[in-house]
């Protein structure tokens, strides 16, 4: 059975659902609420946010925005 507590004292982990706006770059791709570098044990169930296209998502649980950022010569391909 996997552990149900995430082990943090190896990483800098930030409060999930702190903020109500984050920027996000392609290297957080595929995106998810919460993200990776946030504690997970507070926070609602993972979800996957379709960022790609419109360059903004919003969590339907927490209300979280996100918002993409790259440069001008990033281009997001279909299925990174």
């Amino acid at each position: 059975m996997p552990a149900m507590v995430q082990d943090d004292s190896k990483h800098n982990l930030i409060q999930p659902n702190a903020l109500h706006q984050y920027t996000v770059t392609p290297a957080d791709l595929p995106l998810s609420c919460p993200m990776p570098g946030m504690f997970l044990w507070n926070s609602h169930p993972k979800v996957y946010l379709a960022i790609e296209a419109a360059g903004w998502a919003k969590c339907s649980y927490c209300g979280a925005e996100y918002t993409l950022h790259r440069t001008p010569h990033e281009v997001i391909q279909p299925g990174q």
